[in-house]
């Protein structure tokens, strides 16, 4: 196993990665358009932008993506594990990764976590800071916490 930087050339396959978590993950949890919401949030225009920003990195498992995580500044941004590679660690490994870079510069990390993966970063010692809440299509709200973690 083993996490880099993320290439243009790896541009599609992490859109298709986290295009494929969301569609299979995020129902369980949320209206369709909290799900379509993501899916535009996390286009490939944004991956390509946060690629050549340098701040994308994938996990690579026998020469396969099997993740990706993402950030700016110390804001966690964008961490995904295929679905059927998930209860593995690999969202460890990448929550690692991400940690460490941030603590060379940053004492916290943050993040905006959705409701399918606010346990594990609790259980990674985040706290909840805020509660938040976006408007969506529909009267649809979305609801996502805001958490932090000392480094």
């Amino acid at each position: 196993m083993k996490y880099i930087n993320a290439t243009l050339e790896n541009a599609e396959q992490i859109y298709e990665l986290v295009q494929d978590t969301i569609k299979t993950i995020y129902p369980r949890y949320y209206p369709q358009e909290v799900v379509d919401f993501f899916c535009r949030l996390h286009s490939i225009k944004n991956i390509v932008e946060d690629i050549e920003d340098g701040r994308v990195g994938v996990l690579l498992k026998d020469s396969k993506i099997v993740g990706t995580g993402s950030y700016r500044d110390n804001h966690i941004t964008r961490v995904y594990v295929s679905p059927n590679c998930q209860g593995k660690g690999y969202g460890s490994y990448i929550m690692n990764c991400l940690e460490n870079k941030i603590s060379q510069s940053y004492d916290v990390a943050c993040l905006d976590s959705s409701l399918p993966a606010s346990s594990m970063y609790e259980h990674r010692g985040y706290k909840t800071v805020k509660h938040e809440k976006y408007s969506l299509e529909n009267d649809v709200i979305l609801v996502y916490e805001i958490m932090e973690k000392q480094l």
